[in-house]
């Protein structure tokens, strides 16, 4: 077996707004390809659910580049094949489904198929009918689309972004025809109707440069078995990264489920022209760029696990990462936060800095690379941006009095305590680039935390303008000063100062014992300014029995069954981390959303047995590895 035989893509994929188990999708793609493949059912009035594992028919495959649901999608296209035209995509139940990360293949109960697998920057089909003719049908999701057929290749243009401003968008999407006899072609209502008889044996190419790149890349993909073969190889190289030995297929099975997960965001937003150089389309000038350019990521979600992930095992992938967003402070004047094609800033803080630092840290990139990138962090943390997208919110304010007060902002615990953080990982990428009074400033900036640390009730709790601490404070209360959290998954929400923290407490015993109140304390919850209850609440209640506040379905407390033995007591971080990696991941299911594979990332670290405690320190917290392993990709 290879190891693509292990994987479910459909893991995390049976989720709903109210509760998720990953809100993933199927995706058939290449590692960091530009677009992927995925199976449709649907379109419900929330629009960015579209696939739900639980039907038994499709409205067919969707090209599409959405991260998460709640970011949505852009320039998405629908293929359809059916033996009548529709108005609209129709939905027909499937005999036969094959869903990898290298191929789709649906057999529909009309007596036609639809295959897919995924190049650099599109992929190939087959579109097949048994008996007579049939429609190959493409249908505009969203937003303005145009179709033009000339000659054996159809023209397509969409201009649809889902949350992003993007200036001058255009997707150019080039779809060749080949193989079949092609009847009549019907285009209307946004729709394209394609009559063929036998088998279109085709192939997509997308750019957001121009019709002219589409082409070109058009003509770099083969037919649909050569190119298969090809998606094959770049999967199996990037699955064998880390191999594990395990009579437990179902552990085996869920762990390469999390490294295919794990390779498929950010998105590549680049093209190669026919002499080899790199340009990107950028969403700020609306202008084409030298150099690579990568989108559909947040850092909020990723710095903790994913960026290290890459930088232990995927290093050259990452280093063209950092000069992609390099490019974006260049173009929009900051460094990019929560990127779905341009900048949506749906997370707070800047925690790319804790991704500069883990790659500086661990050596991944030159020189040049890392004084350009200390230059936009610099910017951020000393500049208030006039759209409230980009850059550190409320940055005046934390300047001003050494953190956010809550009588201006919310979250503002946890906007200090990145900022903190921030401050601190400038601080070390300037002492690594021998900027010592640049370092010096920042090292002392980065200990602004402790104003905000009551160490008589053990909580970092929201101050006012005047330096008193919130009067109403309740350590169940999510919302208001904590971002999609309470104070108790923010205890030790200062990583770099995660000895400083013990100290407060009373030292690394009195660390423990806080430890063992979050993980002994029901998992009670308050709404607070969320007013209602939210999905990460819901999950947090109802995880296995005995892991209390640490609510593992969201980033702030990934960090939080690893502390045991970061502070002396590996026998329990042991416990907790073989608990949630047995119980809260399934075959099938993750324990919350799974954002931009910094949930299978943790996975990832739980099994080999290490768990980065602080990206940019290279400090690592020590556990019991749960498969025997070894690191091809290091």
């Amino acid at each position: 077996m290879g190891y693509l035989d292990y994987v479910n893509t459909k893991m995390g994929t049976d989720s709903v707004m109210s509760l998720s188990r990953g809100n993933t999708l199927p995706l058939c793609q290449l590692p960091f390809g530009m677009c992927a493949f995925c199976p449709q059912t649907e379109i419900p009035k929330d629009f960015t659910w579209f696939y739900n594992p639980n039907k038994d028919y499709i409205e067919g495959v969707r090209l599409t580049h959405q991260p998460s649901p709640w970011i949505g999608d852009y320039g998405p296209l629908l293929f359809s094949v059916a033996k009548d035209e529709y108005g609209k995509p129709p939905k027909q139940k499937f005999t036969s489904e094959t869903l990898k990360p290298h191929y789709i293949k649906y057999e529909l109960d009309s007596g036609t198929t639809l295959e897919f697998t995924p190049s650099e920057r599109g992929g190939a089909f087959i579109a097949s009918s048994k008996e007579g003719g049939a429609f190959f049908s493409i249908f505009s999701v969203f937003g303005n689309t145009t179709f033009k057929l000339t000659g054996d290749i159809l023209y397509v243009k969409n201009d649809y972004t889902e949350k992003s401003e993007a200036l001058n968008f255009t997707q150019h999407t080039v779809i060749s025809l080949r193989g079949a006899k092609i009847g009549k072609i019907d285009i209307k209502n946004g729709s394209c109707h394609v009559f063929f008889k036998g088998k279109i044996s085709g192939a997509i190419a997308i750019s957001y440069i121009s019709y002219e790149q589409a082409v070109l890349e058009l003509s770099r993909i083969e037919k649909l078995d050569k190119t298969l073969k090809k998606a094959e190889d770049v999967w199996e190289n990037y699955l064998s990264k880390i191999e594990i030995d395990s009579q437990n297929q179902t552990q085996v099975g869920v762990f390469y489920s999390c490294m295919y997960r794990s390779f498929l965001f950010p998105h590549k937003a680049y093209e190669i022209t026919g002499d080899g150089q790199s340009l990107h389309y950028s969403p700020f000038t609306g202008r084409v760029h030298k150099g690579v350019r990568y989108t559909d990521y947040g850092f909020w979600d990723t710095y903790r696990t994913s960026v290290p992930l890459f930088a232990m095992v995927a290093r050259d992938d990452l280093e063209k990462m950092l000069e992609g967003f390099l490019c974006d402070y260049y173009e929009s004047g900051f460094l990019p936060r929560w990127t779905s094609l341009g900048e949506i800033g749906c997370m707070p803080s800047t925690l790319i800095d804790g991704a500069i630092a883990e790659a500086v840290c661990q050596g991944v990139g030159s020189r040049g690379l890392h004084k350009g990138l200390l230059e936009g962090m610099l910017h951020h943390a000393n500049t208030l941006s006039s759209v409230p997208k980009f850059g550190r919110n409320h940055i005046d304010k934390y300047l001003k009095y050494g953190y956010v007060p809550y009588t201006c902002a919310n979250e503002s615990i946890n906007l200090s305590l990145d900022f903190a953080y921030g401050d601190w990982c400038i601080a070390k990428v300037a002492k690594m680039l021998g900027e010592n009074d640049i370092a010096n400033e920042y090292f002392k900036r980065a200990k602004t935390y402790k104003a905000l640390f009551d160490t008589e009730r053990g909580f970092f709790i929201a101050k006012d303008e005047n330096g008193e601490f919130r009067p109403d404070f309740d350590p169940f209360v999510w919302g208001y000063d904590y971002t999609e959290s309470s104070a108790y998954q923010n205890i030790f929400g200062a990583p770099h100062a995660l000895d400083e923290i013990a100290t407060m407490l009373g030292g690394s015993e009195k660390a423990i014992c806080k430890l063992d109140e979050i993980f002994n304390t029901a998992p009670v919850f308050k709404h607070g300014r969320y007013g209602c209850e939210i999905h990460e609440m819901t999950e947090m209640a109802n995880a296995p029995k005995g892991l209390g506040q640490c609510a593992i379905s969201n980033q702030p407390s990934f960090t939080i069954p690893f502390l045991y033995s970061y502070f002396g007591n590996r026998e329990k971080s042991d416990y907790y981390v073989k608990k949630i990696a047995t119980e809260c991941f399934t075959k099938d299911a993750y324990p919350g959303d799974e954002d931009n594979g910094s949930m299978s990332a943790w996975y990832i670290f739980a099994t080999i047995g290490k768990f980065p405690i602080c990206p940019g320190s290279g400090k690592w917290a020590i556990t019991t590895p749960l498969a025997k392993f070894k690191i091809l990709g290091e």
